[in-house]
């Protein structure tokens, strides 16, 4: 991709501002939620196992692009250099979940004390699990595409920890809230991997053979990819705008435990997300694998934290109200990881470096 003078490469107009727009949808969003109620009350309607089928179009929409830049000759050198895929794994499964609930029962129980009572600490907390839990799935492809990560090795990263998902969920919940026993809803879990994953990975594949069948490689890459720069960011500013339609009156109506549940999660985010990258940087991997890396496990799977949260605890449950607190603050200290990811790249070797090892 050719870098505009003065502008960064690879970063189109809308990827550039996206705080701002960011912040726009929530507060379009919100808006739309408190004044005009009808919109999300409809579009709630469409749902099928706690999973909103129009913000998982949107999420399509968002991983779709991406997922035809797979070349899948390139997934299968992944096995060649599987250092990145353990990386991922640990911080993921033996670190992220047990941080998460050191972390948001210490500012809970202690700091926030004379703030929120016993109670509704317990049901944050457990909201707060349910993130730390389930790490990221769908949106980690934005933030890879946004740092330049590999493609592929992302793919592959997010397709093993949805595999782990199946089997570690439910155990480390349980472990961690005390409670024995948790009824996970599969057909949630399941049907959310299918949409964010399989749908636009089968539809990326079958669209990359068919262009480049008929109109060659060079015609792929530097004609036909570029029309989809901004489909990408599209989906997420839309989907955005949806989940906080749906949440409108519970963010207006608890601004001050907000704020107090938001601590936490930031912190949580921070201290994951450098764990990883500089575990990444500490064992040499390349930029474009120890990125993503680092965004995977900082970032959460909301879409699944949410449907458990109501589905265990009822959608006017605290507990929801933490998952959504996530969905709130993720994505502005996720987009301040990217820029922190795209000025270290100087910190890692480089692929073609590696490669030539």
């Amino acid at each position: 991709m050719v870098m505009a003078k003065g502008k960064t490469a690879g970063i189109g107009f809308f990827e550039r501002n996206l705080t701002l727009w960011v912040i726009l949808c929530m507060v379009a969003g919100v808006m739309i939620g408190r004044f005009l109620p009808a919109i999300p009350a409809q579009l709630a309607k469409f749902e099928y196992a706690q999973v909103s089928i129009p913000i998982a179009v949107l999420i399509w929409l968002m991983i779709y692009p991406m997922m035809m830049k797979v070349d899948f000759a390139s997934v299968k050198n992944v096995g060649k250099n599987p250092t990145g895929l353990y990386v991922t794994w640990i911080v993921n499964w033996l670190i992220k979940p047990f941080t998460m609930f050191g972390i948001a029962a210490f500012f809970f129980y202690v700091v926030f004390k004379s703030l929120i009572p016993p109670d509704l600490a317990r049901d944050y907390l457990a909201g707060a699990v349910l993130l730390g839990a389930a790490p990221c799935t769908a949106m980690v492809f934005v933030w890879s595409h946004l740092t330049r990560g590999n493609p592929a090795y992302t793919v592959v990263q997010v397709a093993t920890n949805d595999l782990i998902i199946l089997i570690a969920f439910t155990p480390i919940v349980a472990l961690l809230l005390g409670v024995g026993g948790i009824t996970i809803p599969w057909n949630t879990l399941f049907l959310s991997v299918f949409l964010f994953v399989v749908i636009p990975l089968v539809g990326g594949i079958m669209t990359r053979h068919i262009v480049i069948k008929n109109k060659g490689e060079d015609y792929f890459n530097q004609s036909f990819i570029p029309k989809f720069n901004n489909i990408t960011i599209g989906g997420l500013l839309l989907t955005l705008i949806l989940i906080f339609s749906f949440q409108g009156d519970v963010i207006l109506g608890n601004p001050l435990h907000i704020v107090l549940i938001a601590v936490p999660l930031i912190v949580q985010t921070l201290f994951i997300f450098f764990i990883a990258y500089l575990l990444a940087r500490k064992i040499r991997l390349p930029h474009d694998v120890a990125a993503p890396a680092g965004m995977i496990g900082a970032s959460n799977f909301f879409e699944l934290a949410v449907a458990v949260a109501i589905t265990l605890f009822g959608a006017a449950s605290p507990a929801v109200l933490a998952t959504i607190v996530g969905v709130l603050v993720e994505v502005p200290v996720m987009l301040f990881l990217v820029k922190i990811a795209n000025r270290t790249t100087g910190w890692f070797p480089s692929a073609a470096s590696m490669n030539t090892r």
